[in-house]
């Protein structure tokens, strides 16, 4: 069950970028996990369950947005969402598709922190949700 290993990689990610911003506990992380990825949705909701115990993840809450597979068709020359996974064709002209645009993906979107309370008894530095707010700014 390779679930395991991805929850067990994202809560040390997530743990680790936690402490270094300052938080006491991650409250939530929201992922997007492509229908061709290979993940199998309940299997890693039950493994993160398993595998946050005892970390500043446990109790979290783990939101998976499943994402469809899109090709590009290059006899429409536009991206197309696949109505099923039996058939890598454009669903309008059935060319074969020879690109896959998005479905594979198994990205980590944003984690919700919860704040230690010095971060709120004016502290000169900026709080914990300035800096995630920076980061996923960064990151899109």
């Amino acid at each position: 069950m390779h679930e395991l290993s991805i929850a067990l990689s994202m809560i040390e990610m997530a743990s680790e970028e936690a402490q270094r911003l300052g938080a006491e506990r991650v409250n939530a992380i929201h992922l997007k996990v492509g229908a061709l990825s290979g993940v199998v949705k309940d299997a890693l909701l039950f493994s993160y369950e398993v595998a946050s115990k005892g970390t500043l993840l446990e109790d979290s809450l783990l939101t998976i947005e499943e994402t469809p597979v899109v090709i590009y068709c290059a006899a429409c020359g536009l991206e197309k969402e696949l109505p099923s996974l039996q058939r890598f064709c454009c669903p309008d002209c059935g060319e074969l598709a020879a690109r896959v645009v998005r479905g594979r993906e198994l990205e980590l979107v944003s984690m919700e922190i919860e704040e230690s309370p010095a971060d709120y008894e004016g502290a000169e530095s900026p709080s914990v949700r300035e800096e995630v707010g920076k980061a996923e700014e960064a990151a899109t």
